[in-house]
């Protein structure tokens, strides 16, 4: 069978072959004994080097893993177009006088807050305005460069030199960061009466050049603050949607994360979650208090205590004390005391203690199984409504989600 399909073969070929005279290597390539065909490897190097592998930048969904919340930019405006001189030129007019036009100013780059963007690692290091385009004859003004739009989350800090510039901190708000410069003149501009022919035109003027520092702090409600491991992410999966990493290991929330907490009238909270503080944290110890700065804007607190260790209200007087070392005032706003998994059994003995020392302003509950949550949720309402009537007696618009 086999010989039967190579002679089928050969004779299908040299039958091609006899309308067209054919070349003496291709005859003796198929009467020699054919090699064996090289691998796919030595095909794709038989064209050439292969190309250096270059890394694929990340996608925007890989970009959104990675919580940044400091970032330096270096913003320049567009440059604005030039000028032109050039004279008028047509049939049977002789002095048609100079008209050149103006080059089009640059564009601005502008910051704008956009509630869809969480952190600051979109930014990029440096943006470049648009440039504004050149004049044209008969008096054609350049097209002025677009504004360049840089989104940035709510609760941005712009900072120059160690001053804060701006602070965008509502939906909306627009920051100039970087001015366009402006175009240049054409000669139509020179036009007087003792300079009837001017020849002169300016060049555009480069955009502005600066150095931006941006810092994010969290805009929320209620922020919470505990020690590694008390169970701050489970009661803020508990209380919300907001899925944040539990684990039974500290330090497993290495990044703030925002919950929503809703209610019967439309009425919306934003919870802001920390991670772990430690003991000795504002000598930069464990994480430090470099997140910290994300409860700077909430308006009242939650001290999630772990029941369960010996001498739980040792806990609060610790957290007190870090927050009053970070920022004098701090730990005297408005806050609850939530003591989590009461579910277990030592948590239950501590449970007596705790509220003695503490005054009973406690609220003990389970975030694993959900024993006591309505509590909480009805204190974290009552909390946010003297915080939104004290925003407005001071003829501020309170936070709304």
């Amino acid at each position: 069978m086999s010989s039967r399909l190579f002679s089928a073969g050969r004779q299908g070929v040299f039958e091609g072959l006899g309308r067209w005279p054919p070349s003496p290597r291709a005859v003796l390539g198929w009467l020699l004994p054919q090699r064996a065909a090289p691998r796919l490897l030595s095909l794709g190097c038989a064209d050439g080097a292969q190309e250096p592998s270059r890394k694929k930048p990340l996608s925007e969904k890989k970009l959104k893993r990675h919580f940044v919340d400091q970032r330096r930019v270096l913003v320049r405006g567009g440059r604005g177009g030039d000028g032109v001189s050039c004279f008028h030129s047509e049939p049977r007019k002789e002095f048609g006088g100079p008209d050149g036009g103006d080059g089009g100013n640059g564009g601005h780059v502008i910051l704008r807050v956009d509630r869809q963007v969480k952190s600051l690692s979109s930014v990029l290091s440096q943006y470049q305005g648009f440039d504004g385009e050149h004049g044209g004859r008969k008096n054609c003004f350049g097209r002025s460069g677009a504004l360049l739009h840089v989104r940035v989350p709510v609760g941005t800090l712009v900072k120059e030199g160690g001053e804060v510039v701006a602070d965008l901190s509502r939906p909306g708000d627009e920051y100039l960061a970087a001015r366009g410069g402006a175009g240049g003149k054409g000669n139509r501009f020179f036009l007087a009466n003792d300079n009837r022919a001017p020849v002169t035109c300016t060049s555009g003027e480069p955009g502005q050049e600066r150095v931006l520092f941006l810092e994010l702090k969290t805009m929320a409600h209620a922020g919470m603050v505990g020690f590694p491991n008390a169970g701050k992410s489970s009661l803020l999966r508990a209380i919300s949607r907001a899925k944040p990493a539990v684990a039974a290991y500290p330090f497993t929330t290495l990044k703030p994360h925002v919950g929503i907490v809703h209610y019967e009238d439309h009425q919306q909270v934003a919870v802001a979650d920390v991670p772990g503080i430690i003991r000795g944290a504002h000598r930069n110890r464990g994480l430090g208090l470099a997140f910290l700065r994300h409860i700077e804007r909430c308006g009242f607190l939650l001290f999630v205590v772990d029941l369960a260790l010996p001498e739980p209200w040792t806990q609060v007087e610790d957290l007190r004390f870090e927050l009053e070392k970070y920022e004098r005032g701090l730990s005297e706003r408005p806050h609850v005391i939530v003591a989590n998994k009461i579910d277990l059994p030592q948590a239950r003995a501590n449970l007596p203690e705790l509220q003695a020392r503490l005054g009973g302003g406690a609220i003990a509950l389970s975030a694993a199984t959900g024993e006591n949550l309505e509590e909480l949720l009805l204190r974290i309402k009552e909390l946010h409504d003297q915080h939104a009537a004290a925003e407005l007696a001071r003829g501020r618009q309170p936070l709304s989600w």
